[in-house]
């Protein structure tokens, strides 16, 4: 070594003299403790990773410190975190139901208009019409559900 300590003792590592940090910092740090903390790991999906990218992008902040704040918070308020995700469960039970019934309608208004155009009779016409009306009722209402959730959480904020 040139200056006689080894690397071990404090002094200077060959070829590293000079480097400079190469990551640009993003935003505001949190506020931290001194002592070492335990890493976490998360695993995510390529789309998983790209929309918290663009959220952790939009708000200034790294990756990493937009998944723990994003956490913290979610922690902190586990009963409206608890209602939303169980609010997002049945809208997405309902939107399900109802795309499976208004493929039913669709497919049976197809028949209803191929038989009319055919100069046929289509006596189930009314049946069908009632399918339709069903089944947009029930997006008017999960439509509603979410718009709701929506204007309760802004007052909330």
């Amino acid at each position: 070594m040139p200056d006689g300590k080894a690397a071990t003792e404090g002094g200077s590592q060959p070829g590293k003299a000079g480097r400079k940090r190469r990551t640009k910092i993003k935003g505001k740090a949190r506020p931290r403790d001194k002592k070492q903390r335990p890493a976490q790991s998360v695993r995510l999906s390529d789309q998983e990773h790209a929309i918290i990218q663009v959220g952790a992008d939009a708000v200034g902040m790294s990756l990493a410190g937009f998944l723990a704040h994003s956490a913290l918070a979610a922690a902190r308020d586990q009963s409206r975190t608890a209602a939303t995700i169980a609010t997002e469960r049945d809208v997405l039970t309902e939107l399900f139901a109802m795309r499976r019934q208004l493929g039913w309608a669709g497919s049976n208004l197809n028949q209803v208009a191929k038989t009319l155009n055919s100069c046929g009779d289509a006596p189930h016409l009314k049946e069908v019409v009632a399918d339709i009306r069903r089944a947009a009722n029930a997006v008017k209402k999960a439509a509603d559900r979410v718009t709701n959730r929506q204007d309760q959480e802004g007052e909330a904020a």
